[in-house]
């Protein structure tokens, strides 16, 4: 069975592809032109199923690329601060402005902590995976808990890893191993789920 993901993000494929071995895994891009989605819901969820809904009808209004069994599924996560009120949530892909990139919203999100006086904020992961086929609509969650710092540390993973240390961790994301990432990860809980469901199809 084919996944066609609804995201150009590179780090979001790459990690996608990674936890789903056992499908063949391609993002939207692959087979039609890229096009700008908005995502204006108040809810991880609600925006997963804004991208998902999008790329699939893109992918029937295709015909060359539209196949009945087609299953498309879309990511929509992010960080909640507690000290920030839960920001930047649903806005962490553009916190630190339209157009930023990953490095401007994780010292963003930096300096927006520090302004409130502490050095770290406990805070938690999001990912809403949303499933869109012929056989109808689902929508899964998974969820990281930790505590966001002031500084990044390590280099790698993604957005905000090298801020974020995990529940039960002494080291950011940014410095632990793909490997414990790959049990810890809000993506990887929500993946889980959303192939059981992949599962009966």
């Amino acid at each position: 069975m084919k996944l066609v993901l609804a995201t150009s993000n590179k780090g979001k494929v790459r990690e996608i592809k990674e936890l789903c071995k056992e499908y063949e895994v391609i993002s939207y891009g692959e087979l039609i032109e890229e096009f700008e989605i908005i995502e204006d819901a108040d809810s991880f969820k609600e925006n997963a199923l804004i991208k998902a809904r999008a790329v699939f009808e893109a992918l029937k209004d295709s015909s060359q690329e539209y196949d009945k069994d087609l299953v498309v599924i879309a990511d929509d996560s992010g960080i909640s601060v507690d000290v920030l009120d839960g920001k930047p949530g649903v806005y962490s892909a553009r916190y630190g402005g339209k157009n930023a990139n990953d490095k401007e919203n994780l010292y963003k999100l930096i300096k927006d902590i520090k302004a409130k006086g502490v050095e770290s904020s406990p805070a938690h992961y999001t990912a809403s995976i949303a499933i869109v086929t012929n056989k109808g609509e689902y929508s899964v969650h998974g969820w990281m808990y930790g505590v966001a710092l002031t500084e990044a540390i390590g280099d790698g993973g993604f957005g905000y890893d090298p801020m974020f240390i995990p529940l039960g961790y002494d080291n950011t994301l940014g410095e632990l191993d793909d490997e414990i990432k790959k049990k810890l990860s809000h993506r990887s809980k929500a993946l889980d789920l959303a192939k059981k469901i992949i599962k009966t199809f």
